[in-house]
């Protein structure tokens, strides 16, 4: 979907610009983000397909719910809508733990160019899968793994990128001393 998001300095800063999300990715705008990886106490992670469907990585395991930040809308209200809207699960803000804020910027053989400032935020998931209901049009399936899938450094098959492992190794560490 074609939203609205606000433009950033590669700082992070607000530029008081907006534009459609298809043009920040045409033109390799800095844009905001949320990434939200749900845990369970018995150290699993829930991971989502994206659907085939989507112009990158289509059809890959990945975060548990990612999404843009529309334009004048919070960080927090971001992650909220976006988990409620991929898997239909509600959360308080206090169920969000923020673990930082990363530059991701890589040019996609399609010409998306993503320049993004990932929020980054982790929060234990409470509820069986079954209660769950995925967004089809951004989401295949999702599916708990092993947490260790986070830092695992065999190449599983379309599950997570090798080139984030870093990445994926800090979320591990900060999930772990939340258990």
């Amino acid at each position: 979907m074609d939203e609205l998001i606000d433009i950033l300095t590669s700082e992070g800063q607000p530029t008081g610009k907006t534009a459609l999300k298809s043009e920040a990715h045409k033109n390799g705008w800095f844009h905001a983000t949320v990434h939200i990886w749900l845990f369970t106490s018995d150290e699993k992670i829930l991971l989502q397909k994206r659907a085939l469907t989507k112009k990158v990585f289509p059809g890959l395991w990945d975060i548990s719910v990612a999404g843009h930040i529309g334009a004048g809308e919070d960080v927090i209200t971001s992650a909220k809508r976006e988990v409620f809207e991929e898997i239909g699960l509600e959360l308080q803000e206090r169920d969000l733990i923020k673990i930082g804020t990363r530059i991701h910027q890589v040019s996609h053989a399609n010409g998306i160019q993503d320049n993004e400032h990932h929020h980054v935020f982790i929060a234990e998931l409470k509820v069986p899968l079954s209660t769950l209901s995925i967004q089809k049009e951004e989401v295949d399936d999702i599916k708990l793994f092993d947490l260790s899938t986070l830092k695992n450094t065999e190449n599983l098959e379309n599950i997570l990128l090798p080139r984030f492992h870093e990445y994926y190794c800090t979320v591990y560490n900060k999930i772990i001393k939340n258990i």
